[in-house]
């Protein structure tokens, strides 16, 4: 009696530790497909194309995730982290490029198309202002499908990856300028909300577009008083509309604009251009008439910028100044909050790559999804987007004529 009474505990305290929860999978999957997830080697690029709970959903559905070690890192996601998530980790930069869908955020190197195996897609931001042709060139010549972030649509013909982006910059460039306004920053030492018996901070924002209206919504809840300009009225109106309020909006009459931006404190330029460089708003002039100390955030850095003063800087040595006025220029705002902007863009393409996975391949989903099919600049191979095209001067094909062709 005694043994079994000692073996009756050990079996209850076994029972009573705590274990791992299994990890739960399909079996694999005529459709199934291999997924790669690179390190980024982009300068100050910390976000990661999927975070670890959308590896976990794309494993259950009979996918397999291959993650580079420390891919996740920057983001404060560990190996550990998609390990337990059911992804495999390898120290193989080379493995990982011979999945069949590469998931990146930054553009591919050279080195990195070098590793790709024929026939195989990536998804990636294109950054076509620092593109280099024979970086297409090697795509096309390994007969690659490449899709960019930044010309994907979703359902109702929005950009769901700028918007995204757009709503943390937009977000993120109001925290930034009332980190500057502060003594520990070397700025003037002034609260951005104000307290009571003491006026608020002046905030001016350049562009009421998605970049525009989150700005202006993080200014507000922070007390700032904010004025913004766009010369669409359709936009101002709806920005309007989305805040619930009523606030001092205009169109950009010089005049106007200068005298608000001599008494501002902060200034946020959220001009975004369709194609090509953003338009110059404020001149260098202008900026001098600025109060000192004031903080100028160009989030349209990453096209140029709409201020004449603006100059690109980097999350190291994100300022300078001149005139007496703090200019923030640092591109990729959204790479300061990297575990954030890391799950906007998995809420965006885990769902895309469970149903690359149910159509049974990119050709048949793209046949199907047009705002994806709009993201596609190079198609097994052959260049189908214009802008790339003109640029290089590569011919390019009809995408939906190729798909239709079967080819």
């Amino acid at each position: 009696m005694g043994k079994k009474s000692g073996f009756y505990e050990i079996a209850k305290q076994a029972m009573l530790t705590p274990q791992e929860a299994p990890v739960m999978i399909k079996s694999k999957a005529a459709n199934a497909i291999r997924i790669g997830l690179p390190k980024e080697s982009t300068f100050q690029e910390n976000r990661v194309g999927l975070s670890p709970q959308a590896a976990n959903l794309l494993v259950a559905n009979g996918h397999e995730v291959i993650v580079e070690a420390g891919a996740g890192r920057e983001a404060k996601f560990y190996d550990d982290d998609y390990k337990n998530c059911g992804a495999k980790i390898t120290y193989s930069k080379e493995e990982v490029f011979k999945s069949d869908i590469i998931m990146k955020v930054s553009f591919p190197s050279m080195e990195e198309i070098e590793m790709m195996q024929d026939g195989k897609t990536i998804i990636s931001a294109l950054h076509l202002p620092m593109l280099k042709d024979e970086q297409i060139k090697l795509l096309m010549k390994k007969k690659s499908t490449a899709i960019c972030f930044e010309y994907l649509k979703d359902e109702s013909g929005a950009y769901p990856v700028i918007q995204a982006m757009s709503e943390i910059a937009g977000s993120t460039c109001i925290l930034i300028a009332g980190e500057y306004l502060s003594n520990i920053n070397h700025g003037k030492g002034v609260l951005l909300g104000g307290i009571s018996g003491i006026p608020p901070s002046k905030v001016v924002i350049l562009g009421a577009g998605t970049v525009g209206l989150f700005a202006t919504r993080a200014a507000l809840g922070l007390g700032a008083e904010v004025k913004v300009f766009d010369n669409s009225l359709y936009k101002l109106r709806r920005l309007q509309n989305d805040l619930g309020i009523r606030i001092y909006t205009s169109i950009m009459h010089p005049e106007i604009l200068l005298k608000e931006l001599k008494s501002a404190d902060v200034v946020i330029g959220a001009i975004r251009a369709l194609e090509g460089r953003t338009k110059m708003i404020v001149s260098e002039d202008m900026v001098m008439e600025m109060k000192l100390g004031s903080v100028i955030v160009d989030v349209s850095i990453d096209q140029g910028g709409c201020f004449e003063t603006s100059e690109v800087t980097n999350h190291t040595h994100p300022i300078f100044e001149k005139h007496g006025v703090i200019h923030y220029c640092v591109p990729n705002i959204a790479s300061r909050v990297s575990r954030t902007a890391s799950y906007a863009l998995s809420n965006i393409f885990a769902p895309i790559l469970l149903d690359i996975g149910e159509y049974g391949g990119i050709k048949n989903y793209l046949w199907d999804r047009e705002g994806v099919r709009h993201g596609v600049y190079i198609y097994k191979g052959n260049l189908t987007n214009n802008n790339i095209s003109e640029r290089f001067h590569i011919p390019y094909k009809e995408l939906d004529l190729l798909i239709a062709a079967h080819i």
